[in-house]
C-alpha cells in the first residue's frame, strides 16, 4: 500500500512534512533484462527516451574497450543520443567484478538522480542485476591455499573438471554459473571445501533481503524457434561484420586469449578458429550452439524471479512503454510537492 502524503497532519510543519516524504520513498528503477539475441537495447531506448531516463548497462561484456561485435553493443551513434553508463569503462586485461559493478552502477545511478532523470538498467547479467537491487552476497574470506591448488588443478587437468566437480557438490550452482567462469568455479569450490556449506545455501541464507529502490523489471522473451532463430542470424551477422578481424586485433595488441573476457561467447569461438583448433564453419557453428545454451541459462535465473513481468519485445512494445510510464508516475513526490505546495502559496495569499 502506498502512503498519500498531499495532506500533512496539522501539527507537523512543512520542513519536517517535506522530510517526512523523502525517508518514506525509494527511488526508482526500471530494469530491462532477458536472454541473450531478445532485443534488450531496442526496448531499453524507446523506454529510456520516453520517460526522460538514461541507461545503465547491466552486460558483463560491454564493460569491456574493444570489445564491441560480438557483445550487441548498442552503435556509438545511439549511445550519443541518449546517455549509455557502464560501457567501455575497463580494458579486456583489467578486472571487472559484481563488486565493482555495484559500486559504479549506484555512482551513475546517483548522477543520474541528480539531474533530474530516470535510470533505466538494461542488460541479461542476472547477478549484476540481483547484487544492484538487493545487495551483494561476500562470502567467506578467501583461503589462498585452497585457492593455489584449485587453480593448479585447472591448469593440469581443465576447466571442466571443477565445473564438473562443483555440479555434484552444488548443482543448485550450476545455472548462473558459465562452464568457462573460472573465477565463480574455482570460488564456489573454495567455498565449500573452507565451510562445507554449498555456495547456493549460503546465498539463499543471505535473501538478498536489502532494497534500497522502487524496482519495476521489464523482462523480454520470445518464442523458443523465434528466439534461436535470431540468436544464429545475430552470430552469422557478427562474423560477417568483423569479428574474427576483432578477435585477430586483441592479439595483435598483445592481448592473450585465455583472458576472461575473451572467454565469452563468440570471442572463445573466433580464438579457437584463428588457432587453428577449427575452421570458420565449425567455429561459427559452435558459437550459435552455445549462444543459444547461454540463452537457456539465462532464462532458468531470471524464471526463479517473481518480481519480473514478462513481455514480448515487438508485439508488445506499446504496453512496455505505457507500463515503465505508469510506473515512473505512480505517487511521483516530483509531480505531487509542487501542486501542494502551490495549493499551500496560494491559501496564504488569499486568506
Amino acid at each position: 500500500m502506498h502512503r498519500s502524503f498531499k495532506t500533512p497532519p496539522s501539527w507537523l510543519g512543512e520542513d519536517e512534512w517535506i522530510a517526512n516524504v523523502f525517508s518514506q520513498m525509494k527511488p526508482k528503477l526500471v530494469i530491462i533484462l532477458g536472454p541473450t539475441g531478445v532485443g534488450k537495447s531496442e526496448v531499453a531506448i524507446d523506454v529510456a527516451s520516453g520517460v526522460g531516463g538514461e541507461i545503465i548497462n547491466a552486460d558483463s561484456q560491454q564493460v569491456y574497450r574493444t570489445m564491441d561485435i560480438g557483445t550487441g553493443k548498442p552503435a556509438p551513434e545511439k549511445r550519443q543520443k541518449l546517455p549509455h553508463h557502464l560501457i567501455d569503462i575497463v580494458d579486456p586485461d583489467e578486472e571487472f567484478n559484481v563488486a565493482l559493478f555495484r559500486e559504479k552502477a549506484l555512482e551513475s545511478a546517483g548522477a543520474i538522480w541528480s539531474r533530474g532523470k530516470k535510470v533505466v538498467v538494461c542488460g541479461g547479467t542476472g547477478l549484476y542485476i540481483k547484487a544492484l537491487t538487493h545487495g551483494l552476497f561476500v562470502g567467506p574470506a578467501k583461503n589462498p591455499e585452497i585457492r593455489k591448488r584449485l587453480e593448479q588443478e585447472a591448469e593440469e587437468n581443465g576447466l571442466e573438471t571443477l565445473y564438473l566437480r562443483l555440479g555434484r557438490v552444488d548443482p543448485d550452482a550450476l545455472p548462473a554459473i558459465h562452464p568457462n567462469d573460472r573465477y565463480r568455479i574455482i570460488r564456489a569450490l573454495e567455498v565449500f571445501e573452507m565451510t562445507g556449506k554449498r555456495m547456493s545455501q549460503w546465498q539463499r541464507e543471505h535473501g538478498f533481503k536489502e532494497s534500497p529502490f522502487e524496482i519495476l523489471k521489464i523482462g523480454l522473451n520470445r518464442e523458443r524457434g523465434e528466439l534461436y532463430g535470431l540468436i544464429n542470424r545475430r552470430c552469422e551477422e557478427m562474423v560477417a561484420n568483423g569479428l574474427v578481424q576483432e578477435v585477430r586485433g586483441f592479439a595483435d595488441r598483445g592481448y592473450r586469449l585465455d583472458l576472461k573476457p575473451m572467454q565469452s561467447v563468440g570471442y572463445r569461438h573466433m580464438g579457437l578458429y584463428l588457432s587453428g583448433a577449427m575452421g570458420l564453419e565449425e567455429a561459427v557453428s559452435l558459437m550459435q550452439r552455445d549462444t543459444r545454451h547461454l540463452a537457456k541459462r539465462q532464462l532458468t535465473w531470471f524464471r526463479a524471479d517473481k518480481e519480473i513481468r514478462w513481455f514480448h519485445p515487438e508485439r508488445e512494445r506499446r504496453v512496455i512503454l505505457e507500463v515503465a510510464r505508469k510506473f515512473f508516475i505512480r505517487n511521483s513526490f516530483e509531480q505531487e510537492l509542487p501542486v501542494r505546495l502551490d495549493r499551500e502559496a496560494k491559501g496564504k495569499n488569499n486568506p
